[in-house]
C-alpha cells in the first residue's frame, strides 16, 4: 500500500509542521470507529467502508510528535484496486481557526515524496517513513485533512488528525480526537 504510506506520511508530516487540516463533516471523535487503528492520532472523515484503501494499522514514534526530533510514520494497508495517473490530494492545514494550507496536489508527484511511484498497485502494502521535525514548532493546535481520490474521483481515502503543540514543542494528541489528520 504504497498510497497507505503516501497518505500517512503526508497526514503526519504536516501535522508535524504546525499545519491543521479542517475535516469537512467536522466529525467528532466520539464515534471510535472512524479511528485509525494503531499509534496515532488519525481519524476517517467517514465510515470508510468503500475507501478503495483498507488502512490495518499506521504508527507515529513517538506519539505525540516532539518538535526537533524524527517522526518515524509505519503504516500497512491494502488497496483494492490501481492508482494511476491523474489522482488527487486535497490537503487542508489549519493552525488554531486560520488555514494555512488549502491546496490540491497531484497523488502521483507526491507519492515520490515516500518512495512510492505511479501506478500504485492493487494489494498489501506497507511503509516506513522518517520526518525530520523542526525544532522550533509554534505552540497551539494543528489541525490536518488530506482526502484522497483517483482521477475518477473514487475515494481512495479521507483522513484527519488535530495534534496540539505546547511551548518547547512537544506535542499533545487533543482530548476531542477529531482526527483531521
Amino acid at each position: 500500500m504504497k498510497l497507505l504510506s503516501f497518505s500517512a506520511a503526508l497526514l503526519a508530516g504536516s501535522i508535524v509542521n504546525a499545519k491543521s487540516v479542517y475535516r469537512p463533516n467536522d466529525v467528532s471523535i466520539q464515534d471510535e470507529s472512524l479511528a485509525v487503528p494503531g499509534d496515532n492520532p488519525l481519524v476517517h472523515c467517514a465510515n470508510p467502508k468503500d475507501d478503495l484503501l483498507d488502512i490495518k494499522t499506521v504508527d507515529l514514534n513517538p506519539n505525540p510528535p516532539t518538535a526537533g526530533t524524527t517522526l518515524k510514520v509505519t503504516a500497512k494497508g491494502y488497496l483494492s484496486e490501481d492508482v494511476e495517473e491523474g489522482a488527487k490530494v486535497h490537503l487542508q492545514v489549519k493552525y488554531g481557526l486560520i488555514t494555512i494550507i488549502k491546496q490540491d496536489a497531484d497523488l502521483c508527484e507526491q507519492v515520490k515524496n515516500v518512495d512510492l511511484e505511479c501506478p500504485v498497485k492493487k494489494g498489501t502494502t506497507e511503509l516506513s517513513k522518517d520526518i525530520e521535525l523542526p525544532s522550533q514548532i509554534p505552540p497551539g493546535k494543528y489541525t490536518v485533512l488530506a482526502d484522497v481520490v483517483t482521477k475518477d474521483g473514487k475515494k481512495i481515502t479521507c483522513l484527519s488528525a488535530t495534534v496540539q503543540f505546547s511551548r518547547g514543542g512537544s506535542g499533545v494528541v487533543t482530548g476531542s480526537w477529531l482526527k483531521d489528520l
